[in-house]
């Protein structure tokens, strides 16, 4: 299974670490990473796939919602079937 996830959020030290160390905590790998900035803004799109881990989505939504509260960041995770329906024209 695929997945996206979307961070957004004022630019800071940590915010790419902080998420990469939740997914590698799960066992789910990251196989495409985009990211930019806008002056002081950052955004983030990673696919992730969920091959070789245990944990649900949901158990990795609720570990990326902590840690984007903790530093401050908005951090989503969605099924990569939802977010395409979500994001057809």
């Amino acid at each position: 299974m695929k997945a996206i996830v979307s961070v957004i959020g004022m630019d800071k030290p940590g915010i790419v670490a902080t998420v990469s160390q939740i997914l590698a905590d799960h066992k789910v790998n990251i196989t495409d990473i985009s990211q930019s900035y806008a002056q002081e803004f950052f955004t983030m799109i990673m696919v992730v796939d969920f091959e070789r881990t245990d944990s649900t989505i949901k158990q990795v939504n609720e570990d990326l919602k902590k840690a984007g509260e903790e530093i401050g960041v908005f951090i989503s995770i969605q099924h990569e079937d939802i977010f395409r329906a979500m994001h057809r024209i």
